[in-house]
């Protein structure tokens, strides 16, 4: 599957945020003034809660903003369904799941698989799940990391676009655990910015389980 991307403009991109919204950070300071030299400008932001601080960096950064609530629909298929139309509404060519913490279902999928960017706090497909880091901790890995990968309807299963590597100390205990997932965010957050950039500038090819980045058409 080829992306309609790159194009003459910077590509439209849609965040979605469940917290304190630093990746989206990390995206907005990279882009900064300059979305045609990135390849790609952010048009919008949403969010499954209210009052949360990825919001507010999105007000700050003058963005529309929406909020679609579980809880707002009569079911999750509802839900999805809202989500995909407030994001939609915005015309974007990716979606970049930025700690966006649902789950999204077929509806959504149906819209913008193959469009869909997320990152997981581990070397997938090993660790994948809400508990990636404890997961590996665990487990006794010598290095671990982060994945940037399109979302398919799996669990942290589809394709995997960019991978960045966190070397697991002595000190990094089960206790310590939080200590660890922060190096491994400062990666995620170079790694997603980076990621995002190229696929918006270079295009990208799907095939199977393999991203290809640029040479779209050949």
């Amino acid at each position: 599957m080829a992306s309609p991307l790159p194009s003459a403009a910077p590509a439209r991109v849609v965040v979605l945020v469940s917290g304190s919204g630093t990746n989206l950070q990390a995206l907005l300071d990279a882009i900064g003034d300059d979305p045609e030299g990135f390849g790609a400008r952010i048009v919008a932001v949403g969010a499954d809660r209210d009052g949360i601080a990825g919001l507010e960096r999105a007000e700050r950064a003058g963005l529309p903003t929406f909020v679609c609530r579980v809880k707002d629909h009569a079911s999750r298929e509802e839900w999805d369904a809202a989500l995909a139309g407030a994001t939609e509404a915005h015309r974007p060519d990716l979606v970049v799941s930025a700690g966006f913490m649902k789950i999204v279902g077929k509806e959504f999928l149906a819209r913008f698989g193959g469009r869909f960017v997320n990152t997981h706090p581990a070397l997938l497909p090993s660790f994948p799940g809400a508990h990636g880091v404890r997961d590996a901790l665990a487990y006794g890995v010598k290095v671990t990391g982060c994945t940037v990968h399109f979302v398919d309807d799996g669990v942290d299963t589809g394709p995997i676009i960019a991978q960045g590597v966190v070397e697991v100390t002595e000190e990094d205990t089960p206790e310590g655990e939080a200590a660890l997932h922060e190096r491994i965010k400062e990666v995620e957050r170079k790694l997603l910015v980076e990621a995002v950039g190229r696929l918006a500038r270079d295009g990208y090819r799907i095939e199977g389980r393999k991203v290809h980045l640029g040479h779209v058409g050949e």
